[in-house]
């Protein structure tokens, strides 16, 4: 299983040369990969565009870009200019995000995500693979008669944020695999891998990815972490979506699902998070000290060495 870093948590105070740093910083402790969330004020794809140049052979991913917020082409198109810069090394992340925020933050009809969602890959897909669109949908449509000019001609992949059955199906069947949040790897193995494998197997398709993200915490306080894991990211559990897949792992929230206490703890979740059936695992590294930060640091990165 590869190991890489969620750094999403710098995007509370999103200073685009602190977290190239912290990117270039990841590379060089031998990470795979580098996630951001799309929030705030900050553009995912702008970030990890503007890393592009600093690095080398780190994957920059985007967990996860939602697509209610703008049409696909308009993706496709940031997306291939930060591909082009980032030297083919991007993977592209999107989902639907959650009803709330589209009602009630955008101010948009939340209404038949599924149709939504592949609408969106019909014509996001072949815009980023320099091909003809002529998809007209429910949702979203294009018309491209010829293939249009590209800053690249190598497409990054393309990864869904699926939970439900439905979209496990449709990301296993037509994209390159799935990214996870409040996902532990009880939920991994009986829900998400049998899904989306089993998807890509009919569709023909070569085995998913599956990446799993949770915060990890190296500490000799616990019991402190947790709670104030619990307190912080109560919000996600209150979420649908989120709360059936802690439902299926048999947990309350984020502060149960998270590695948190010795070095060996951290590194058993890891494991398991492994067995479970997960391609990737992307720590949001948490610590109440610097000390803290670098431990749970050192451990993630000597899990990443080991394969």
């Amino acid at each position: 299983m590869r190991i890489g870093i969620n750094g999403s948590s710098l995007l509370a105070r999103p200073d685009v040369g602190t977290i190239t740093t912290d990117i270039v910083t990841a590379e060089a402790e031998g990470f795979t990969s580098y996630w951001l969330a799309q929030t705030g004020m900050a553009d995912a794809l702008g970030v990890l565009s503007a890393a592009g140049p600093a690095t080398n052979v780190i994957e920059l991913g985007t967990a996860v870009v939602p697509t209610w917020l703008q049409h696909p082409m308009a993706l496709a198109a940031s997306a291939l200019t930060t591909q082009a810069n980032t030297h083919g090394r991007l993977v592209l992340g999107i989902g639907l995000s959650h009803q709330p925020a589209v009602e009630h933050r955008w101010h948009m009809t939340w209404e038949k995500p599924i149709r939504h969602m592949l609408d969106y890959l019909e014509v996001l897909v072949p815009a980023l693979h320099g091909e003809t669109v002529q998809h007209h949908g429910e949702v979203w449509s294009l018309t491209a008669d010829a293939p249009m000019p590209r800053p690249t001609e190598q497409p990054p992949k393309v990864m869904l944020a699926a939970l439900g059955d439905q979209m496990l199906r449709i990301a296993g069947a037509r994209t390159d695999g799935t990214i996870l949040w409040c996902v532990g790897p009880r939920t991994v193995e009986t829900h998400i891998a049998p899904r989306i494998n089993e998807a890509a197997a009919d569709a023909d398709r070569p085995t998913p990815s599956i990446v799993c993200s949770i915060p990890c915490w190296v500490t000799d306080d616990p019991d402190s972490a947790r709670a104030f894991i619990g307190k912080v990211l109560a919000a996600y559990a209150e979420l649908p979506s989120y709360r059936a897949m802690l439902d299926i792992e048999g947990i309350h929230g984020l502060e149960d699902l998270s590695f948190v206490g010795s070095e060996q703890q951290v590194r058993d979740g890891i494991a398991r998070v492994a067995e479970a059936g997960a391609t990737d695992f992307t720590a949001v590294v948490m610590g109440a000290n610097p000390d803290e930060t670098a431990a749970t640091r050192a451990v993630l990165a000597a899990a990443a060495a080991a394969g």
